[in-house]
């Protein structure tokens, strides 16, 4: 049982180390844009894609082929910024959260017209396995919590430590009064499109190492999660979404425990992480580390 859980532990970090890098992103363009983006998962999968083909296509390797997904998606998030989410911003905010819905479908559609809909994978070996103590990785996975620990402790500090990271922290906090204290919001929102667009894309590339395969649907299923570590972290707090991805990301998989009841089957994880959205509303609607908001 134990060898079980000291496995679970670690997929439980790897799992949690993407949900907090992509709710991090996720959290402070809700808090400086006020925009709910529906587009995050599939700015995950322009990342793995772009990653991919570095990888694969131009024979990089993978922390070359990673950078080149951070720097490709950073670059749309602000197109898209520019050329959509900045001129619509007067609509409100569910129209704009509808506009960002079609934005996610346009993207995996036109992942499908041009890349297909084969399933993709990078160039590391999907047999060998690596075994250290009672844990087993694959190549992937390695990879994986290896970015994990370097990236995640890198984020934390320059949220708390640069002065662009301050100042994001500030104006997600109170908008006005950042505004008042002589902060160029709109420099500052170009600032967080680069930075969550640039974690999408490490966190899609991260998925798509951590699953072996991915295709265009890579981000589907992970948008749920993300804005449940949004949510259950605060919206708008940076080091709350950090803390409630990693949480969330244990709960998820310590939850198939045998030791615990038998364990809760593998697929019933997302309902684990629905009825702890369904609590965090009902008992504490700001979340764990947040402020009541008015939309």
């Amino acid at each position: 049982m134990f060898d079980q859980f000291v496995q679970l532990l670690v997929n439980g970090l790897i799992t949690g180390s993407i949900l907090a890098l992509t709710g991090v992103g996720a959290t402070l363009v809700f808090g400086i844009q006020r925009i709910a983006n529906f587009a995050h998962g599939d700015y995950m999968t322009v990342g793995a894609y772009v990653a991919f083909v570095v990888n694969v296509a131009f024979h990089q390797n993978l922390i070359v082929a990673a950078f080149c997904g951070m720097v490709a998606v950073a670059v749309f998030a602000v197109i898209a910024h520019y050329s959509l989410f900045r001129p619509l911003r007067g609509r409100g905010f569910v129209a704009i959260s509808i506009i960002s819905f079609g934005l996610s479908l346009l993207i995996r559609n036109l992942i499908f017209l041009f890349g297909g809909s084969a399933v993709r994978q990078y160039a590391v070996s999907q047999s060998a396995v690596y075994v250290i103590g009672f844990v087993r990785l694959s190549p992937g996975q390695a990879v994986a919590i290896a970015v994990a620990l370097v990236v995640a402790p890198l984020t934390a500090w320059f949220l708390a430590r640069t002065r662009v990271g301050k100042r994001m922290r500030a104006v997600a906090d109170n908008r006005d009064l950042a505004a008042v204290a002589g902060i160029d919001i709109e420099r500052i929102a170009v600032y967080v499109w680069i930075f969550a667009g640039a974690l999408a894309g490490l966190g899609g590339v991260m998925l798509g190492l951590e699953q072996g395969t991915f295709d265009p649907n890579l981000g589907v299923d992970p948008l749920f999660l993300i804005f449940t570590t949004v949510v259950l972290g605060g919206i708008g707090s940076a080091y709350g979404a950090l803390f409630a991805g990693f949480a969330l990301g244990l709960a998820m998989e310590l939850s198939t425990w045998q030791a615990l009841a038998g364990g809760l089957g593998s697929q019933y994880k997302p309902v684990l992480a629905f009825v702890v959205l369904i609590v965090i509303l009902l008992y504490r609607p700001q979340g764990l580390f947040g402020r009541a908001r008015v939309l």
